[in-house]
């Protein structure tokens, strides 16, 4: 029997790049279709489609980030995928520049930071929910191994910072840059009163400062595995977005930063830091989320808007 949502679902033009590159696969569609009936596992599909296993599984993931489809861990550890929705409702865009040629979107796993500083109690955790070397042993950050993990943690200060790629091409203007991730703070085991301030900046300039309430434990994340258990589950979706005028964090003004300070050149990496300051009111760490880990199937996500000047 069909597990779908029933509702009909709104995505709005902001949305559409996400739904389009995940519908642009034959391979994807495919999997759509053969989970129209029933959930299936990653190597029942590649049964049913003929098609390797590891292609399976990236194409899956790529589903999960547009939320087309979720997935739990069922017997064996196996993930077990099936579709979010039984239908979507696009809207098209409506007025220059709002369409897809406006925002480019990089998604950078959350291992596969460039520079770090954390302290223990500390430590990454795999898709399986699995660890990444010893725990509470700063080396396994320095690790190969670490591009694999789906969530990372430290307490007390310290910092991850990425390095982007700029995909505009020379000449063109932004209009905005806007960072998403999944986070909260590091308590041992999990504390839901814990607050903990972390700062995104970009180029060495902040962007603002969220305070987390907590370290989210009271509940399984929705794509947390199952053998991952008694420990942080889930965080908070959180927007760090810049423009012309300034920054904001979840839509209320930040800092005073603009796009124009943040000295963004074609070919520089754009450097993103997500930070717990040593000088900060609440220095309690930070859990951050990849794709197979707590309540949103994405790792972090940079947005570029492109400033397209409007007809009228």
């Amino acid at each position: 029997m069909s597990e779908f949502k029933q509702e009909l679902i709104h995505f709005p033009a902001s949305r559409m790049i996400d739904v389009a590159k995940a519908l642009s696969s034959d391979v994807r569609v495919r999997i759509l279709e053969a989970l129209a009936e029933k959930p299936m596992s990653v190597s029942q599909l590649a049964d049913a489609l003929g098609v390797a296993q590891p292609t399976v599984s990236i194409n899956v993931q790529i589903l999960e980030q547009a939320e087309l489809v979720e997935s739990r861990t069922g017997a064996g550890r196996e993930k077990i995928c099936s579709v979010s929705y039984r239908s979507i409702l696009l809207e098209l865009p409506s007025r220059p520049g709002d369409g897809l040629s406006r925002t480019e979107e990089i998604h950078m796993p959350i291992g596969m930071f460039s520079h770090c500083s954390v302290q223990p109690p500390c430590g990454l955790a795999a898709r399986d929910g699995s660890g990444i070397g010893s725990p509470d042993d700063p080396r396994a950050f320095y690790m190969p191994e670490r591009t694999d993990a789906a969530l990372l943690w430290f307490s007390g200060s310290g910092y991850l910072e990425y390095y982007f790629a700029n995909p505009m091409p020379p000449g063109v203007e932004l209009a905005e840059l806007c960072v998403r991730a999944e986070l909260c703070s590091e308590a041992p085991g999990f504390k839901q009163d814990w607050p903990s301030d972390i700062t995104v900046s970009i180029n060495d300039c902040p962007l603002g400062t969220w305070t987390s309430p907590g370290d989210f434990g009271d509940r399984k994340g929705r794509f947390s595995p199952d053998r991952w258990r008694g420990n942080t589950e889930y965080g908070q979706l959180t927007e760090w977005r810049v423009t012309g005028s300034g920054s904001t964090v979840n839509g209320e003004p930040s800092e005073g930063t603009t796009i124009e300070q943040l000295k963004l050149a074609f070919n520089q990496p754009v450097r993103v830091r997500l930070e717990v300051r040593a000088d900060t009111a609440n220095r309690r760490g930070l859990n951050l989320f990849g794709s197979g880990f707590g309540d949103h199937p994405q790792d972090i996500v940079l947005s570029f808007v492109r400033r397209i000047e409007r007809e009228e």
